[in-house]
């Protein structure tokens, strides 16, 4: 069985991409630290939204510029592992590491917010994000975006970005900006599990590969030497993934499947915990303060 490293290292390690990692998360602590002085209303960065923020880009790079983007055009499972972190982990992680007052400013910005207050309505962010993720695994949608790096690089960019969207009804750090309750978020979580849910199925449940990209020499070769570069894809004679791996294409697929449903099952059981104890907390904070504006009229008299 072949091994990565005859792709060498630009394939492996993306370099450039790395950089501009590195770049935006230059500018982010520059804005939040060396300069946050000279906006109005900005509050010191803490710990924790320092390293969520480095969190999530160590997590990007990971499934874009590391040899984890390589193996998930090898191995599906591969692939639905990237995307379960791309829209369901690193997208929380992002939004709780921006400080509250950034997304404020951002917000202020009015593209940004009719943006915000369209694609972030539930039902709104619920159908989009679901169908295009849907959208996406439909097998010649799949096959022609691995096909072309500007389509795979911008629809990767897409999802994430309605990956925010959506997440930002349950999450959302802006408390004059919240439109949910906890009942009503506890309805949403439930929703958008359900929603996924075919797009899951179809894969699980195939017959058969039904992805060219992984089960057609031609196809596979197309969306691997864009990967690593038609030069270095010529030169390595290499006639498809099963050379690097013992898995079926069909167990392969199913497996994907498999784990797509049970990142997300994990994902959301945590978040579905998070809103039970911030409505817990809501709760008995209300009921203190009512207790305490019971008794001291009370005290007065």
């Amino acid at each position: 069985m072949l091994t990565l490293d005859i792709f060498g290292f630009k394939a492996l390690w993306s370099p450039y991409f790395l950089l501009s990692l590195l770049v935006i998360t230059a500018g982010y602590f520059l804005i939040t630290v060396k300069f946050r002085r000279k906006f109005s209303d900005s509050e010191p960065l803490t710990k924790k939204q320092a390293g969520l923020f480095l969190l999530s880009m160590a997590l990007i790079y990971a499934i874009k510029g590391s040899p984890l983007d390589l193996m998930a055009h090898l191995m599906f499972y591969v692939h639905m592992i990237s995307m379960a972190l791309l829209v369901l982990v690193i997208p929380p992680i992002f939004i709780f590491g921006i400080p509250v007052w950034i997304w404020r400013k951002l917000l202020k910005i009015n593209w940004v917010h009719s943006l915000f207050r369209f694609f972030t309505k539930p039902i709104v962010a619920l159908i989009i994000f679901n169908g295009l993720f849907s959208f996406y695994h439909v097998p010649m949608i799949f096959d022609q975006v691995m096909q072309s790096f500007w389509l795979h690089a911008g629809y990767s960019t897409l999802l994430f970005f309605v990956a925010i969207f959506m997440w930002w009804p349950l999450i959302n750090p802006v408390p004059e900006q919240q439109r949910l309750s906890g009942l009503k978020k506890v309805g949403y979580i439930f929703a958008d599990g359900i929603l996924i849910t075919p797009a899951c199925a179809l894969i699980i449940f195939a017959p058969a590969s039904i992805y060219a990209t992984y089960s057609d020499p031609e196809v596979w070769a197309q969306a691997m030497a864009l990967c690593v570069g038609p030069a270095t894809f010529a030169g390595l004679g290499l006639s498809g993934p099963e050379l690097f791996s013992s898995m079926s294409l069909v167990h392969d697929q199913q497996l994907g499947g498999v784990l797509m449903k049970i990142i997300q099952e994990i994902v959301y059981g945590v978040i579905l915990a998070h809103v039970f104890f911030e409505w817990y907390r809501k709760d008995q904070a209300e009921a203190a303060k009512e207790i305490t504006s019971t008794l001291k009229p009370s005290l007065i008299e």
